[in-house]
């Protein structure tokens, strides 16, 4: 599994990049931006063609998927501490809709401990990041654990394998794909080694 992270801010043309990027075959696209509102959100997601909407998933305004027809909702770190009792509720709302449920850890041993089980993990860093300045790897290994965890920081074409012998089920990129010169060739190159790697 790949999964991409939207940019923070605005990247130019990125609309028609996200199109270019669902045509390569981009299937899961987490859509977290911190400083877009409601209507912001509203707006970018009916600027994407309604074919692509199921394979969106959104970190803020869960409640635009009585909105969209989104693949599933993401819960922060914070969001998932502040629910405590209520959040085995909140999960299986969505899941009893056909939607999916993930979460971000940056710590593995909250991660193996969480009653609560998510379709996929978002863990983090594994690598010094690129997009966030001074945010260092720190090698996690998850091979003893029996979960679908997806390795984010510092993922690029050169540290695919080695995420991936960390035992983390699928990647996730941001500034690997939208800080590169052609973000559509960088994810296409990072698709390529993935599925080499996987499929041998």
């Amino acid at each position: 599994m790949i999964i991409l992270i939207a940019p923070e801010k605005d990247v130019e043309n990125e609309i028609k990049i996200l199109h270019q990027l669902f045509e390569a075959g981009l299937t899961h696209y987490h859509l977290r931006k911190p400083f877009k509102g409601y209507e912001e959100h509203f707006a970018y997601l009916n600027a994407i063609g309604e074919q692509y909407h199921n394979r969106i998933v959104v970190h803020y305004f869960h409640e635009l998927l009585n909105e969209f027809n989104l693949k599933g909702v993401h819960l922060q770190e914070q969001p998932r501490i502040d629910l405590k009792n209520r959040l085995r509720e909140y999960v299986e709302n969505f899941r009893s809709k056909g939607k999916t449920v993930s979460s971000s850890f940056h710590d593995p041993e909250v991660l193996d401990s969480c009653l609560e089980f998510f379709d996929y993990y978002l863990l983090s860093p594994v690598f010094s990041s690129i997009s966030k300045a001074g945010y260092e790897g720190r090698g996690f290994d998850v091979n003893h654990m029996n979960r679908i965890i997806i390795g984010m920081g510092g993922i690029n074409e050169s540290t695919i394998a080695d995420t991936l012998k960390l035992g983390f089920s699928g990647i996730g990129v941001l500034g690997g794909v939208w800080n590169a010169e052609s973000p559509v060739e960088s994810f296409n190159n990072i698709k390529s080694v993935f599925s080499t790697i996987i499929h041998g």
